[in-house]
């Protein structure tokens, strides 16, 4: 009983550490840049940092960022949905090709965003057939709006799936087999059955999806060609006005990719409430 007692009283004051040092290194490289940052985005003052935001380059990289990410938002919920559905559901594929497929899903994982956009380039560029072939019918893949949404679709292809896969095994298809046996033809099961069963999961996913588009930077940087008012995103701007030692405006360009994080944060947190409740 005493030494239990001993053992439970050493281990507060070192989960206590553990908390404390959590605390400082989340303080030191997360909390003190971003006040640093929203602190000299304001340094000139409200005036500078309307006309910083409000300039025909970055209301343009605003549009462009929204486009992407809506782009890539859809593509990737509809992708991911079947993707897991195939994995998961497809009994007719062998151990050895799920377990393929499955490591596919991971490659954005395991692979450079600059990797990826370099990669293309390689296969969409001018120097390609497929380049050369889509450039011949006026049709511009890489260096414009095309090869941005191909880079980023890369770059977050696996968070709708992964995020969808394991629940679906967890859940099983019972209810699916039983909607089947009932005479509910497939389009409908999926949409009575499967669907609501991974709403929670597909919301998660694509609100990840959403969060991760938003701020890519390294492979739409390979791919855009930084065409400042036609190729440039709003990360792709911040380092622009950066590189120019226009500090007070890549800050506040920066303050705005902060808030719609943060605004992607708080809709996480509401539907992660809500799930739970």
């Amino acid at each position: 009983m005493g030494c239990e007692l001993g053992a439970d009283t050493g281990e507060k004051p070192m989960n206590k550490l553990w908390i404390t040092l959590t605390y400082a290194v989340f303080t030191v490289l997360l909390i003190i840049p971003l006040g640093k940052m929203t602190i000299a985005a304001f340094s000139g003052g409200l005036g500078e940092l309307g006309s910083a935001l409000s300039r025909p380059e970055a209301l343009h990289a605003f549009m462009m960022t929204a486009l992407v990410v809506v782009t890539v938002t859809l593509l990737n919920t509809l992708l991911g949905m079947m993707t897991a559905v195939y994995l998961v559901r497809g009994t007719w594929m062998s151990r050895g090709i799920r377990r393929l497929l499955n490591s596919i899903v991971d490659l954005p994982y395991a692979v450079s965003p600059v990797i990826g956009g370099l990669m293309i380039v390689l296969l969409l560029g001018p120097g390609s057939a497929a380049g050369t072939f889509f450039d011949s019918v006026g049709f511009k893949i890489v260096y414009a709006f095309p090869g941005m949404v191909i880079a980023t679709l890369f770059v977050t292809f696996p968070f709708v799936a992964r995020e969808l896969i394991p629940l679906m095994e967890d859940q099983g298809q019972q209810e699916e087999e039983a909607a089947i046996t009932l005479g509910a033809k497939g389009w409908t099961v999926f949409t009575r059955v499967t669907l609501p069963n991974i709403r929670w999961g597909l919301i998660y996913g694509i609100i990840l999806c959403n969060a991760r588009a938003m701020g890519e930077f390294g492979a739409v940087s390979v791919v855009s060609g930084h065409i400042r008012g036609e190729t440039n995103t709003l990360p792709l701007h911040v380092e622009i006005l950066y590189n120019e030692y226009q500090f007070s405006a890549s800050f506040a360009v920066a303050s705005l990719l902060l808030l719609l994080a943060l605004a992607t944060l708080l809709i996480k947190s509401f539907y992660a409430r809500k799930n739970a409740h």
